[in-house]
């Protein structure tokens, strides 16, 4: 792979790293709600909604993890 290229990926990877670390964070935020809602939510349709939240957001963040794992192997090649 030449230099512009490898450059390219980079620079997408760096962008898919950033993107996981909004992920992240907005996911643990979500986390951090779901956890302090008062006994008499936890078992509401709100509450549900946060820990699907949270669950979609753990796929998401995987999914960007494999990405990211496969643009670095691509760069080493």
């Amino acid at each position: 792979m030449n230099k512009v290229r490898r450059a390219a990926l980079e620079t997408i990877q760096n962008k898919l790293e950033e993107a996981r670390d909004d992920l992240e964070t907005i996911k643990d935020e979500e986390q951090e709600y779901a956890d302090n809602m008062p006994e008499s939510l936890q078992s509401s349709e709100k509450h549900d909604n946060a820990e699907q939240a949270v669950s979609c957001l753990d796929v998401a963040i995987s999914s960007l993890e494999e990405a990211i794992n496969s643009i670095s192997s691509s760069i080493e090649n």
